[in-house]
């Protein structure tokens, strides 16, 4: 398993076309104050998944409580 390293962060990414709310999580790179850009999961597929903010994206998160009550980051807009 390879290590990430600290400049990066865990966000969930909602997946389109699902028939159900989903949201992916993955890797982001904390690029400046509340500004996270997206990277790959290793097995990254678009034509498999179709994700609100594709990799390379610059997305704002908004902190989500899930069902099991731990906090995580949702990207909730893209900045660039």
């Amino acid at each position: 398993m390879s290590e990430v390293p600290a400049s990066t962060i865990q966000i969930y990414i909602q997946l389109l076309d699902e028939g159900s709310p989903v949201a992916r999580p993955t890797e982001a790179k904390i690029v400046g104050p509340g500004e996270f850009l997206v990277l790959p999961t290793p097995d990254y597929d678009p034509e498999d998944e179709h994700w609100e903010f594709p990799p390379g994206s610059v997305v704002q998160c908004v902190r989500e409580r899930g069902h099991d009550g731990d906090d995580f980051l949702l990207a909730q807009k893209r900045l660039r």
